[in-house]
């Protein structure tokens, strides 16, 4: 940490300060401590942030978009997953919308332009850091379980919802039953799906059950039996029994009897999905849908299958977004429900009467 500047309170709070060039990050420093009595620690790249972030809890993360190696805005994810709930103010000498834009889609609380006023610099670090410790103080960390068939599954149907979990948070943990053999080769796919899972800071647990031949009564029901003896989760996501895959559907009747203590089990869309799939539950992901497009990107070699298509995967939650307030939604077909859920904005049945599309 900084020594306390001679004269300035001492310190209530403290900031993590990323900034490749010496003169800018010494000014934000020097701001903040003088002007908000903020303990700053500096950090000249993305490595360096991550690294400060993991040894130590700050109250705000102040971070330069133009960074040598990666960006501010590629570490973002990263620093969600390490600084959870702690509000992010990203600052650029570039006055360009494409910035301002995806830095808003990275989850921002903020975003500034360089040079900073004075003034606005401490009204804006003072007022989200009270905001994100409010924010943090009213969320009780919950654990999550998502449960599928085969690698990328649970990232199709939940990846933005778990991206929202992780931002508020929750520990995350997915369950992936089988190897998914018929689609390529198991290794690969396990990297790819350990890769998915680093994303958004979930532990990810790999079953070797036979593609295409899951059967709940032949060790599966067991299974989640013990990963939600062991995890003890609040809230399981998994398929529907409405789709057209017998793995699938062994996968929905297995969760369904081994989570029966569970009091959110929830199910979503899988792209195999019959038309009687009927969501009443609708996940605003605005702010974590490019959370997820990476995820489904780490999954390189089912790249070549419609559903992993990026437009689609942004038509598709465009759509369900009909039932929301936001751009982008995941639907989720309630099983049971305590209605205590609210990774974003989550919308139910009783709240749609009367929304978009409904005359």
């Amino acid at each position: 940490m900084t020594d306390d500047v001679a004269g300035a309170p001492s310190p209530a709070w403290s900031a993590l300060v990323v900034e490749d060039d010496p003169d800018a990050g010494e000014f934000t420093r020097t701001v903040l401590a003088q002007h908000a009595g903020v303990d700053v620690v500096l950090a000249g790249d993305a490595e360096s942030a991550l690294a400060a972030l993991q040894g130590a809890k700050f109250d705000l993360v102040v971070i330069d978009v133009e960074l040598p190696g990666r960006s501010g805005l590629q570490i973002l994810p990263e620093v969600h997953r390490l600084a959870a709930g702690v509000p992010i103010i990203v600052l650029t000498a570039h006055n360009r919308v494409d910035y301002a834009v995806s830095a808003l889609r990275g989850d921002v609380d903020d975003f500034l332009v360089k040079p900073v006023d004075v003034d606005t610099l401490v009204e804006r670090a003072t007022t989200l850091v009270q905001r994100g410790r409010d924010r943090r103080a009213a969320t009780r960390s919950r654990t999550v379980l998502a449960v599928g068939a085969h690698p990328d599954d649970v990232e199709i149907g939940v990846g933005g919802t778990l991206a929202a979990h992780a931002g508020s948070g929750d520990r995350l943990v997915i369950l992936t039953m089988s190897g998914g053999s018929v689609g390529g080769d198991t290794q690969a796919r396990r990297r790819e799906s350990q890769e998915a899972a680093d994303i958004v800071g979930a532990k990810l647990i790999h079953l070797g059950f036979e593609d295409t031949h899951l059967d709940p009564a032949s060790g599966p029901i067991t299974a989640v039996e013990d990963v939600i003896r062991e995890f003890r989760p609040d809230q399981v996501y998994t398929h529907s029994n409405h789709d057209r895959h017998q793995d699938h559907r062994a996968v929905h009747q297995a969760v369904q009897v081994a989570s029966r203590a569970v009091a959110d089990l929830a199910c979503f869309q899988s792209p195999s999905c019959t038309i009687a799939y009927q969501p009443n539950r609708f996940i605003d992901i605005d702010e974590h849908l490019e959370t997820k497009l990476r995820m489904l990107r780490a999954f390189a070699s089912q790249a070549h299958r419609d559903y992993m298509d990026e437009d689609i995967v942004r038509a598709t939650a465009r759509y369900w977004s009909r039932f929301t307030r936001g751009r982008y939604a995941e639907p989720l077909e309630t099983i049971r429900s305590t209605m205590r859920l609210t990774p974003a904005h989550a919308v139910t049945a009783d709240e749609i009467a009367g929304g978009p599309g409904h005359a």
